[in-house]
């Protein structure tokens, strides 16, 4: 019984908690944190901490709200 395993995802380069999260108004290196079809890749693929990935989520929101993000891609 061997079970098919995908090989992990890459990490996006460099992102660690020592690394400040983007703000709202930086949409350009917000991107870097969504997928295709505008959804904000999971703590696994960004490498960050769950305090760190909750302010970017909220960063990301702002953005959208603001207009500068698309809700859907």
């Amino acid at each position: 019984m061997s079970r098919d395993r995908r090989a992990p995802l890459p990490m996006i380069a460099g992102r660690f908690c020592e690394d400040s999260v983007p703000e709202y108004k930086n949409f350009e290196a917000l991107k870097k944190f969504l997928n295709g079809s505008a959804q904000i890749y999971s703590r696994k693929r960004t490498g960050y901490c769950s305090q760190c990935q909750k302010a970017l989520k909220q960063a990301v929101k702002r953005a959208r709200h603001v207009g500068f993000l698309p809700f859907v891609g």
